[in-house]
């Protein structure tokens, strides 16, 4: 595996290389811009180009690119949503000039809709989106904990939205660990890990699943409640995270 940590943009992307490699990392995810707002400073080929070449340098690879907190592939707000599909359009080109492997996304919230409008409007936006953008950049879905009307908690839930995309082959998932077992998914054991990656097998199949965010939660299996911990400090403990890390199926991922 892979390791890495989400790296600060602060000063800007020149210092990401610097930053990782302090750390130790052998891959990165960032922000490519303000993640609590909507506005995109400019991002230059040169910014870009110099980014690429000082990861490339120390080799860490693949980059990951996480979408900002605002937007909301789910909403039924409309403005809110053709918003949400822009800017998913626009982190992807930005992706692709920083020479990133993967944008990462969460599934959403239904706000009060119905759930299964909400998983069709997810892959309609993701549609709308690859088809704005030309790229190599894989769109990841990223599992929720079910908090508040996140959608996107059960494997089932992510399914249907592969169900209905155009172009599957450019979409994957990351499975957040913290986020899998606050949905009920019983990771801390070694049953319960086999059980959960045999059904995210059954329901999506391996080969979508090309990221992990690996985080401890700090709150109870199935309590639905996204609160990330320290490794090994949480309720899934530090005995299950080494059975997940060595697992022959998840060991060759980025996490």
């Amino acid at each position: 595996m892979r390791f890495g940590f989400h790296i600060s943009i602060s000063g800007g992307l020149s210092k990401v290389a610097e930053r990782a490699a302090e750390r130790n990392c052998q891959t990165v995810q960032i922000f490519s811009r303000n993640p609590r707002g909507w506005k995109y400073g400019p991002l230059s080929s040169e910014e870009a180009k110099v980014f690429q070449t000082a990861l490339r340098r120390l080799d860490i690879s693949p980059v990951v690119v996480h979408m900002p907190y605002l937007p909301n592939p789910a909403s039924p707000d409309e403005a809110l949503y053709r918003r949400s599909i822009d800017s998913l359009a626009e982190e992807l080109r930005r992706a692709d000039l920083l020479g990133a492997a993967f944008v990462v996304v969460h599934v959403g919230k239904h706000m009060g809709s119905p759930v299964e409008q909400a998983l069709k409007k997810v892959a309609a936006g993701v549609n709308q989106a690859l088809r704005k953008v030309e790229t190599e950049v894989v769109l990841l879905l990223e599992n929720t904990a079910g908090q508040g009307t996140e959608i996107g908690y059960s494997f089932s839930q992510i399914r249907d939205v592969f169900a209905r995309l155009e172009n599957p082959n450019r979409v994957g998932v990351c499975l957040d660990t913290a986020h899998v077992f606050e949905a009920g998914y019983n990771i801390s054991s070694k049953e319960g890990l086999e059980n959960t990656l045999q059904e995210f097998d059954q329901l999506l199949g391996f080969d979508r699943l090309c990221l992990l965010h690996l985080n401890d939660s700090k709150t109870p299996l199935g309590s639905h409640v996204d609160r990330h911990w320290h490794i090994g400090e949480g309720e899934i403990g530090q005995e299950a995270f080494r059975r997940i890390i060595n697992h022959p199926k998840l060991q060759d991922l980025p996490g």
